[in-house]
């Protein structure tokens, strides 16, 4: 099995990494051609002209995206190129009904498709220990799994496509409660005057400790919020959370909490910084003269 990669950001580039590893990286491409051409050199892979020549190449393409549009934009140029019996596995997070009307499409040319977003941050991915939440065909997932297993721990599937992305979205309300809390709390800390440094490893180590806090709480009391997953990717993701829970008629406070907090931290110009600088509007409810609710 020779697998394609498409989109080589953070997360697109480790996942190329660990499936060279395994041997099973026949090209990559990206859209800005001169992050593909670094990667491909040091893989040594080859870095597909286009998105036709690198489907004629691999069994498997996988895509790694940003958004929707972005996934429907590369979809529809590597439709025609596709051959019969090919796998589409995509890796990115976006909206339920945008997989199922990919897959539906791809079916008439007896393509399998995947929806199988990640979950584990760029550590996970630079480590190759991501959570795969899969929807599709079972049997064409199994074909596909070591390709998956490259770089990740686990593959769970849960059904039919878009259920990954379903599984996901639960992720995505998951991740929001947690930074909310983590930097709530990081907050009260510093402001207390505590011994942050020490506090630290009681909390990573007690019963409310988590892999968050463990990567993040001490670059979070430092005020460095270099992104491992930006403050707008998430909002992105939060959004088409909204989407499902329309459809259910429920809003949930968390998540509509987090979507304010993070638009108003994006209007400042912190988008692209890690989902922890929500810090930055925390610490502010303990500095004089902003004591209110946020």
């Amino acid at each position: 099995m020779k697998v394609g990669m498409i989109g080589l950001g953070v997360m697109g580039s480790a996942m190329a990494m660990h499936l060279a590893k395994a041997g099973l990286l026949g090209a990559v491409w990206n859209r800005t051609r001169h992050r593909g051409e670094a990667l491909a050199n040091e893989l040594g892979v080859e870095l597909a002209d286009d998105l036709s020549a690198l489907s004629a190449t691999t069994d498997v393409v996988m895509t790694c995206v940003s958004a929707d549009e972005d996934l429907q934009a590369v979809i529809a140029e590597l439709t025609p190129a596709l051959r019969e019996g090919q796998v589409v596995i995509d890796t990115s997070t976006v909206g339920v009904a945008t997989v199922e009307a990919i897959a539906a499409a791809l079916a008439k040319r007896n393509v399998r498709f995947i929806d199988a977003p990640v979950t584990g941050g760029a550590e996970g991915a630079q480590a190759g220990t991501l959570q795969v939440m899969a929807g599709g065909d079972a049997a064409a997932l199994e074909a596909v799994r070591p390709a998956l297993e490259a770089f990740a721990d686990t593959v769970t599937h849960f059904g039919e496509v878009g259920a990954g992305q379903r599984a996901k979205a639960v992720n995505q309300v998951l991740a929001a409660g947690m930074v909310q809390a983590m930097t709530e709390a990081l907050a009260f800390a510093d402001a207390s005057g505590l011994d942050t440094e020490a506090l630290l490893p009681v909390l990573t180590h007690g019963a409310m400790g988590s892999r968050l806090l463990e990567r993040r709480g001490a670059r979070v009391l430092a005020q460095d919020f270099a992104p491992g997953f930006r403050m707008a990717l998430h909002h992105k993701d939060l959004q088409l959370c909204r989407t499902l829970l329309q459809s259910m008629d429920v809003n949930l406070p968390l998540v509509e909490m987090t979507v304010k907090h993070y638009e108003r931290l994006m209007a400042q110009g912190h988008g692209d910084d890690d989902m922890s600088a929500l810090y930055r509007l925390k610490r502010e409810l303990f500095t004089t003269g902003n004591r209110k609710s946020l």
